[in-house]
Order: C-alpha cells, then structure tokens, then sequence
C-alpha cells in the first residue's frame, strides 16, 4: 500500500521560513511527477509547486521566487523550502505524487495534509 507522509508544518511569524518535506513509501515502481498543493479555508485546493523526475520545476505565480521545491529520487522524497512566508500562505499543505505500483498500473496518490498558519 502506498503512503504519502509529510512533516514540518507549523506557525510561523510572516517573513519566515519553513520546510515541508514528504516520503512515499510502500510498494512503487517509479515514480513520475511530484507536488505541492494547498487549500485555505473556504478555498479550492491549489498548486503550489510540483517538479519531476528529471529535476523540472513549475510553481504558482504567488510563490515564485519565494518557495523552492526539490526532490530526493534515491529516498522517494519531496521537499518544500517556503521563504519570505506570508499570511496569504495560510493554509493546509498537500503532498502529491503520479507514480507507478506496476508497470501498467499509474495513479496520483495524496498526503493527509499539514498545516502551514503564518501570523504574528
């Protein structure tokens, strides 16, 4: 069964920082794209950051220059490095991954969320 768990959410002051990090784990074949979105409330949920396998990056005009994402393909690992924080940034933060179980066998596959809460 695959597993998507992410850490290193938490409260910070606006101007901060924080990492999030997120680990697949179980039984994959490969591993395609992989992401970061978000969801306030009373939102829909939005991308934030997503990058593949090869090392390329696509982010949310609202985060560029601001927020990083990188990937640890060796530990099936993605990263969020989120700099100048906002009060804006305020919001769950999900972790996605398109991967294979098997060969034929593709899905997107979600983390249970942590919560990013930027505010004085």
């Amino acid at each position: 069964q695959v597993q998507l768990v992410e850490s290193g959410g938490g409260l910070v002051q606006p101007g901060g920082s924080l990492s999030l990090s997120c680990a697949v784990s179980g039984s994959i074949f490969s591993i395609n794209a992989m992401g970061w979105y978000r969801q306030a409330p009373g939102k829909q949920r939005e991308l934030v950051a997503t990058i593949t396998s090869g090392g390329s990056t696509n982010y949310a005009d609202s985060v560029k220059g601001r927020f990083t994402i990188s990937r640890d393909n060796a530990k099936n690992t993605v990263f969020l490095q989120m700099n100048g924080l906002k009060p804006e940034d305020t919001a769950v933060y999900y972790c996605n991954a398109d991967l294979k179980v098997t060969a034929m066998r593709r899905g997107g596959y979600w983390g249970q969320g942590t919560q990013v809460t930027v505010s004085s």
